[in-house]
C-alpha cells in the first residue's frame, strides 16, 4: 500500500510516551504496516477533559458520537485528544475537515486511493468506494468529521457498515440523544490553569476573575493567554481591559493555533440567524439580559399574558413576533440550538455568559437599554402576586436569579420573591437575598426609612431561621430603638419587632426571658390590634410556648388547647399558623407526661403538613422529627431509630449538614439507636 499522501503526517506533537514523540513513532510504525493515518497535530494542552474523553470512549460503542457545542468550546480539541489517546486501538484513523462539501469530497478521494489502490471498487464515487472498503476492512477504524454544519449535511458521508467508530464535532445541537454529547466550557480550576499556562504567569487571582468572565470557554481563554504572552500585558491588565473594552478586546485577533477570534467564530452564526430566523436573534437578545443559567423563557413569553405597556416599540414588535403563532418561539429556540448558542432546551435554557456579552455588545447603548428594560418588565410581570401559596414557590425559585440580575432591589416584585423563599423553607437563600435587599434599601432610601427598617427586620428573622438565633436576637435588639424612634411605640411594625426579639431571645437559650417579654407584649397587642388579630394570636402562641420551655409544660399544653379553636375559627384548619399550634399542643402534651397522645397527635398532623407545606418544608421535617421522638418516648425506640434514619438525609439535603436542626436530628438518631440496641 502506498505511503499516505498528507502533509499532516509526522508533524511535531507535544505529548510524549516513554520519551518518544508520539507523532513520529506512530507515523513510522503505521507506514511500515501500511496503516493509513491522518490527524491534525495533537493539542498542546488538554486540561479538565478526562470525564468528557471517558464519556466519548463509552458512547462510541454505539458506533457514532457527535460532540455538540458552542463554537470555541473545545470540541475539536477533545476529538483529537481522544484519537491520539486511542491510536493503538485502531488500524485506521482519518480526520475529515467537513465544513465544505467540495473539500470533503476531495478528502474522501484521498482516503479511497489509500484503501483501494487497485481501483477494485466504484471509482466514480469516492464516498461509496471508501464505504465499501471500510465495510470489508478487518481492523477497527476511526473516522473524525470535524466541524460538521448539521446532521443532514453529514448523513451521506457516514459509513453505513464496518468495524469502526465515527466521531463528529458540530455546533448543531439537533442530534439523537443516544449519539450526542454536549460539550461545555472548562470548569473553573482547569480554566484557570489553562489560562496561566497560556499566559506564562502566576497571577491566580486575576486568572480566576478572567476565567469567570469568559465562562471557561477554551478559545476565549487561549485568546486571552495569547494576548498577554504576545503584548507583554499582565493578566491584571487584561482583566481591566476585559471589563472596560470587552467588545474590541475579544475581536482583536486569534491565538496562533486558532484561525479566528471568539467574535469571528460566532459572527457567522449571528449573520445566518439574522437572515433566516430573526426571531432567534430577538430571543437571544432577551436571554442575554438575564442570568445565564436556567432561564424560564416560556414563562416569560407566555402568550396568554399581556406584554408590559412601556416597552420600546422595536423590542415590543420583536417580542410579539415570538408569540404571534403557535410555533414562533419553538422556531427561535431551534434556530439558536442549531448553532449551540443555547444549551439543550427544556422548560428552561442556558446561555454561555460570553455569548450573552457578545450579543449585547453588538447593540447600541439605547438598544441594549431597551432590551434590558424589557427583560426586567417580563420578569416582574411573571412574579406571582400571592407568594404565600405553595404553587407559587417553584415559579419564584425559577425567577429569582433573573430577578436579582435585572429587577430594582427595592421594588415590590423583589420583595415578593424574597418572601417566597422563607415561605418555601429555603432559609439560607432567604437570608442571603434579604441581606442584598437591606444593603440596597439603606443605600437608596437611607438608614431610617421605614422600608429599610422592614428589610432589616426580615434579615434578622431569616438569619435566625438559617441557624444563627443569637445573631437574630442581636439584630432585633439593634433595630428596636430605631424603629421606636421612627414609628412610635405602638406601631404594628414596632410590636412585630418586639415579638421577634422575644422569640429569638428564647431560641438563643433564654426561655424565661422570652416568656416574660411575650407576657409584656400581649396586652399591648390586644389593645392595638384586637383579640382575634393574627399577630395577637401569634403572641398568645409564643407566650404558651416559652411558658412550656421555661419549665411549665402542663400550663403550655392548656394554653395551646385554649388557643387552637380560636385559630381554627379565625385562620382556618389548614392555615400554617393553625398547624403550628397543633404541633405545639402535641409537643407539650408529651412534655406534660403523655407520650402516646403526643405521638398520635403528630401522626395525625404529618399528612396535613405535607399536603399544605410540601414534604421537604422545614415545618414538615420538624413534624417528622417530633413523630419519631415521641414514638421512642412512647416505648418503641427501634421505630424511632428507623424514622430518624429516614429523616436525616432529607434534613441534610434541605437544611445543610451543619444546621442546628440537622445536628439535633443526627443526635436523636444516635440516641434512639443506642436505646434500641440496649432494649
Amino acid at each position: 500500500m502506498p505511503r499516505p499522501r498528507t502533509a499532516e503526517l509526522g508533524t511535531a506533537v507535544t505529548a510524549d510516551r516513554g520519551g518518544v514523540a508520539v507523532g513520529t513513532l506512530v507515523y513510522q510504525r503505521r507506514v511500515a504496516a501500511g496503516e493509513p493515518l491522518r490527524l491534525d497535530p495533537r493539542p498542546g494542552q488538554v486540561l479538565g477533559r478526562d470525564e468528557l474523553l471517558a464519556g466519548i470512549a463509552g458512547r462510541l460503542a454505539g458506533g457514532v458520537v457527535a460532540l455538540c457545542g458552542l463554537g470555541g468550546v473545545g470540541k475539536t480539541t477533545a476529538a483529537l485528544e481522544y484519537a491520539y489517546r486511542h491510536l493503538d486501538a485502531y488500524a485506521l484513523v482519518w480526520m475529515f475537515h467537513a465544513e465544505e462539501a467540495t473539500a470533503l469530497l476531495a478528502q474522501f478521494h484521498d482516503l479511497a486511493e489509500l484503501l483501494d489502490p487497485a481501483g477494485l471498487l466504484d471509482r466514480a464515487d469516492p464516498v461509496a468506494r471508501v464505504h465499501g472498503a471500510l465495510a470489508h476492512r478487518p481492523g477497527r477504524w476511526l473516522l473524525v468529521f470535524d466541524n460538521v454544519r448539521d446532521r443532514a449535511a453529514v448523513r451521506r458521508w457516514l459509513p453505513p457498515k464496518g468495524n469502526g467508530h465515527t466521531l463528529i464535532t458540530t455546533q448543531d445541537g439537533h442530534w439523537p440523544a443516544s449519539q450526542a454529547i454536549h460539550v461545555d466550557g472548562l470548569r473553573r480550576q482547569a480554566a484557570v490553569q489553562f489560562l496561566l499556562n497560556q499566559a506564562g504567569e502566576y497571577d491566580t487571582a486575576s486568572a480566576e476573575a478572567i476565567a469567570d468572565e469568559l465562562g471557561g470557554l477554551p478559545l476565549a481563554l487561549a485568546q486571552a493567554g495569547g494576548f498577554v504572552a504576545s503584548t507583554g500585558r499582565s493578566l491584571a491588565e487584561y482583566l481591566n481591559l476585559l471589563q472596560h473594552e470587552r467588545a474590541e478586546l475579544l475581536g482583536r485577533g486569534a491565538p496562533t493555533e486558532h484561525r479566528t477570534s471568539v467574535v469571528a467564530t460566532w459572527r457567522l452564526a449571528f449573520e445566518d440567524l439574522a437572515e433566516t430566523n430573526p426571531g432567534a436573534i430577538a430571543l437571544l437578545r432577551l436571554l442575554s439580559c438575564l442570568a445565564p443559567e436556567d432561564i424560564p423563557f416560556r414563562l416569560l413569553l407566555d402568550a396568554t399574558a399581556q406584554l408590559p405597556p412601556d416597552l420600546a416599540p422595536a423590542v415590543a414588535s420583536d417580542l410579539q413576533q415570538l408569540r404571534a403563532t403557535t410555533f414562533a418561539l419553538d422556531d427561535a429556540v431551534a434556530g439558536l440550538r442549531r448553532h449551540s448558542l443555547i444549551g439543550p432546551p427544556g422548560a428552561v435554557v442556558s446561555v454561555h455568559r460570553l455569548v450573552q456579552a457578545v450579543t449585547l455588545d453588538q447593540l447600541t447603548p439605547d438598544e441594549r437599554q431597551a432590551w434590558q428594560t424589557a427583560a426586567a418588565d417580563l420578569v416582574e410581570a411573571a412574579v406571582p402576586i400571592d407568594v404565600n401559596v405553595r404553587d407559587a414557590w417553584p415559579v419564584c425559585a425559577q425567577l429569582l436569579p433573573h430577578a436579582l440580575a435585572v429587577l430594582d432591589p427595592i421594588g415590590m416584585a423583589m420583595w415578593r420573591l424574597a418572601r417566597s423563599l422563607g415561605n418555601a423553607g429555603d432559609y439560607a437563600t432567604a437570608h442571603t437575598v434579604w441581606q442584598t435587599l437591606a444593603d440596597a434599601h439603606e443605600t437608596n432610601l437611607g438608614p431610617d426609612h421605614p422600608d429599610t427598617l422592614t428589610t432589616r427586620a426580615n434579615l434578622a428573622r431569616w438569619t435566625g431561621y438559617a441557624g444563627d438565633a443569637a445573631r437574630a436576637r442581636d439584630l432585633y435588639a439593634e433595630l428596636l430603638p430605631v424603629r421606636e424612634r421612627v414609628s412610635g411605640p405602638d406601631h404594628p411594625d414596632m410590636l412585630t419587632d418586639r415579638a421577634n426579639l422575644a422569640y429569638w431571645t428564647g431560641e438563643a437559650g433564654d426561655p424565661a426571658r422570652a416568656r416574660d417579654l411575650f407576657a409584656e407584649l400581649l396586652p399591648v397587642r390586644e389593645r392595638v390590634s384586637g383579640p382575634d388579630h393574627q399577630n395577637t394570636l401569634n403572641a398568645r402562641a409564643n407566650l404558651a410556648r416559652w411558658t412550656g420551655n421555661a419549665g411549665d409544660a402542663a400550663r403550655a399544653r392548656d394554653l395551646f388547647a385554649e388557643l387552637l379553636p380560636v385559630l381554627e375559627r379565625v385562620s382556618g384548619a389548614d392555615h400554617p399558623e393553625t398547624l403550628t399550634d397543633r404541633a405545639n399542643l402535641a409537643y407539650y402534651t408529651g412534655r406534660a407526661g403523655d407520650a402516646e397522645r403526643a405521638r398520635d397527635l403528630f401522626a395525625e398532623l404529618l399528612p396535613v403538613r405535607e399536603q399544605v407545606s410540601g414534604p421537604d418544608h422545614p415545618s414538615t421535617l420538624i413534624t417528622r422529627a417530633n413523630l419519631a421522638h415521641w414514638t421512642g418516648e412512647a416505648g418503641d425506640p427501634a421505630r424511632a431509630r428507623e424514622l430518624f434514619a429516614e429523616l436525616l438525609p432529607v434534613r441534610e439535603r434541605v437544611s445543610g449538614p451543619e444546621h442546628p436542626a440537622t445536628v439535633t436530628d443526627r443526635a436523636n438518631l444516635a440516641h434512639w439507636t443506642r436505646i434500641a440496641d440496649q432494649a
